[in-house]
């Protein structure tokens, strides 16, 4: 359900320079959540749970993928008028697509779209979820600029920036600008699997929020910590960040020229610290070491707790599994595809994690017949 997200076009009444999907733009609204909250906390002291900020962003993805590509005023319109028949309407879809639902995850999935959705933490995914919109519409409005209704859609987006005024005034006032959030934003323009022709085309960012929402909905399953649940869905969720300094080397490639991936794994940390950590405040950035470097590695940290690697990377793989099968169903195949899909089973075959992988790639070969 996760991955259908890449076929939900945005501003697809518009002329666009790039696709711009649905799974793109939750994977960059996550990001910036975790910007905003981090600012929260460092201008007024007070904590955020992060356990709900990224469960209730797992669920405004759910519903937005039950409810397709509906345009936005008439969504939260709908949201508002209809909102009792809408949560039977989302909630009765889950259901069909996920049958073996978790009954506790089911139930806080029906409060969450049932409730007004006034905590602080809905309050920055809000802001979040403007922000990148906003994003999103500099880049199609100057090829837009003559078309009816572009100003009113500008006004109404810029209204709500305001009306997150505080929230995104806090983040500027620690971070100084906007360049981290423009950089993430990047790898919506990187493209996976560049030299092969696929269906649905996919990008780095949407490839990272399916990788994060799988190691989160696992570390559910084994009752992890809020720390273990926030340094695993970080790490995943910004496991290729530094693709944006270097762009993506295809395995193959690291895994036939000797010693290239060491080569690239030393230049990407020299790039990072040179180019990326100077754009968030001096104070975060130990945590974010932790969570960047290494990611498919287990570590333990007096400070920062447990964070699951080889989780991370069993959950990596499935998604790269995905991407391959999903093509050769949608009718799009290559020896690269038949290849790399092998070859991430004979991976995952022998890979210890706490994933049920062989219980996830038995399902999706019952959707694939």
């Amino acid at each position: 359900m996760f991955f259908d997200a890449t076929n939900m076009h945005r501003w697809n009444d518009h002329i666009r320079p790039l696709d711009l999907t649905e799974l793109d733009k939750q994977s960059h609204k996550a990001a910036i959540a975790w910007v905003l909250g981090k600012s929260w906390e460092s201008t007024t002291g007070e904590s955020i749970d992060w356990r709900r900020l990224i469960e209730h962003s797992v669920f405004s993805l759910i519903e937005r993928c039950v409810m397709t590509d509906i345009k936005p005023p008439l969504f939260h319109r709908i949201k508002v008028e209809k909102a009792s028949e809408m949560a039977d309407f989302v909630m009765s879809e889950v259901h069909r697509i996920v049958p073996r639902l978790d009954l506790d995850f089911a139930k806080r999935l029906d409060s969450y779209l049932r409730s007004k959705n006034d905590t602080r933490e809905d309050e920055l995914l809000r802001a979040a979820h403007y922000m990148a919109t906003h994003w999103e519409f500099n880049l199609v409005y100057d090829m837009n600029r003559h078309m009816v209704g572009i100003d009113h859609t500008r006004n109404d987006i810029e209204a709500e920036i305001d009306h997150h005024d505080t929230v995104i005034a806090n983040m500027r006032a620690v971070m100084g600008n906007d360049n981290f959030i423009d950089l993430i934003g990047q790898l919506r323009f990187q493209q996976r699997w560049t030299r092969t022709p696929r269906i649905p085309v996919t990008t780095v960012l949407g490839h990272s929020l399916l990788v994060a929402n799988a190691v989160f909905l696992n570390d559910l399953d084994k009752g992890a910590d809020d720390r273990m649940l926030y340094n695993d869905y970080y790490a995943a969720l910004f496991h290729d960040l530094p693709e944006v300094l270097t762009k993506d080397v295809i395995t193959p490639v690291k895994m036939n020229v000797g010693g290239l991936s060491e080569l690239l794994e030393s230049y990407e940390e020299e790039m990072v610290e040179s180019k990326l950590m100077p754009m968030i405040p001096e104070s975060w950035r130990e945590e974010f070491r932790f969570i960047l470097y290494d990611p498919f590695s287990d570590k333990k940290d007096e400070r920062f707790g447990e964070l699951m690697g080889r989780d991370i990377k069993a959950a990596d793989l499935i998604a790269a599994y995905m991407e391959a099968r999903l093509s050769r169903y949608y009718g799009v195949s290559s020896r690269v595809l038949r290849d790399a899909e092998a070859s991430s089973l004979k991976r995952l075959s022998r890979y210890m994690t706490t994933m049920d992988v062989n219980g996830l790639l038995q399902d999706l070969e019952k959707l694939c017949e």
